[in-house]
């Protein structure tokens, strides 16, 4: 057979399927037809609590000590089903922000369906299996608590026992509501944020937690240890009360001291009568008193200069700490009728 005969014969035996024979003369290379490529679908990036990302048009997170704040918000009103995996992470704390989103949550022999208002809440145990159907849009302030950071929040309170947050739905907590609103600025300029701001704010909204939703046996309480030496409780003083702009934690003031954590808070405690962090409040508020007298000072400057997260964290604080606000309070300072406006809250 002549060579361009057999080239035809074998492009022949390519196109019909049929094998060349073994003793064909070799022609050149055989052309094999190219199959066509069936492009691959990208692969849905999930966040860490099981929501598609792409229909997140809130997505903001910032990191304490023991706690994690996020905002997770979609304007998608068929999100569909989301589902995660059990893990060890703890607890997820959620504050609805807005009004109208449902979900219909899947247990092992049941399923739930609740509506969240504004102010809503809901706790998931991230040990446990989630699955639950998601409809509406949504805006959710987000805590991830763990569960070795509550523990250790209850020995230093000086309870004793086991902490297991009892899982909830659509429930209201106005407290809850109150302390996590003062996160929402702080998640725009997350690098500015105060890491003994976040401490302070932390062991409040965990010590809520714990003595709210413990699901587990009652606490108890322990001996409260000893108070402190004069000389740790001078270094401490001196260290939390050099520090307005709040670069420095409580377990630094601690370690400083020779103390464990939890040993050093109740020790503070009681030898000042008030936990680190109410101290703190307490001295920013004199701090802000002082600062107030100057009429030319701005409130946002004094806020700043004295460690508050913004002018209405330092407005909240303070009203509470003096009955009034920063702006009465230096007006009636000035006027020289403060006497008997402060409040017996000062003390």
């Amino acid at each position: 057979m002549r060579s361009d005969d057999l080239q035809h014969a074998a492009t022949g035996c390519m196109m019909t399927g049929n094998r060349i024979p073994d003793n064909a003369s070799y022609a050149g290379p055989v052309r094999t037809l190219e199959q066509p490529q069936v492009p691959l679908k990208p692969k849905l990036k999930i966040d860490v609590f099981g929501c598609p990302a792409s229909k997140l048009h809130k997505d903001q997170e910032l990191r304490g000590a023991g706690i994690k704040f996020f905002r997770k918000g979609s304007e998608d009103p068929h999100l569909g089903q989301i589902a995660t995996g059990a893990d060890d992470r703890g607890f997820l704390i959620g504050v609805s922000q807005g009004r109208g989103h449902r979900r219909r949550i899947f247990h092992e022999h049941h399923a739930t369906s609740h509506e969240f208002k504004e102010g809503s809440i809901y706790i998931r145990n991230l040990a446990d299996d989630y699955r639950a159907d998601l409809q509406g849009a949504f805006d959710f302030l987000l805590m991830e608590v763990s569960r070795p950071f509550l523990i250790e929040l209850a020995q230093e309170h000086g309870w004793c026992g086991a902490v297991d947050l009892a899982c909830r739905a659509g429930d209201t907590d106005p407290v809850l509501l109150r302390l996590v609103s003062v996160v929402e600025p702080l998640l725009q300029k997350s690098s500015e944020a105060s890491p003994l701001f976040l401490d302070q704010l932390g062991t409040t909204i965990g010590i809520h937690l714990i003595e709210r939703y413990n699901n587990a046996t009652s606490l108890e309480s322990t001996s409260q240890g000893a108070a402190l030496s004069r000389p740790q409780l001078a270094l401490a003083i001196e260290m939390l009360s050099n520090n307005a702009a709040g670069n420095v934690r409580v377990a630094d003031v601690a370690k400083a001291c020779g103390l464990s954590r939890g040993y050093f808070i109740r020790g503070f405690k009681k030898a000042t009568g008030k936990a680190p962090h109410q101290w703190i409040l307490s001295h920013r508020v004199e701090q802000a008193r002082g600062l107030l007298m100057k009429a030319d000072m701005p409130l946002a400057d004094v806020a700043l200069a004295c460690g508050f997260a913004d002018q209405s964290h330092f407005t909240r604080v303070f009203s509470g700490a003096t009955g009034l606000p920063p702006g009465a309070w230096r007006r009636a300072a000035g006027g020289g009728a403060l006497a008997g406006c402060l409040s017996g809250r000062e003390k």
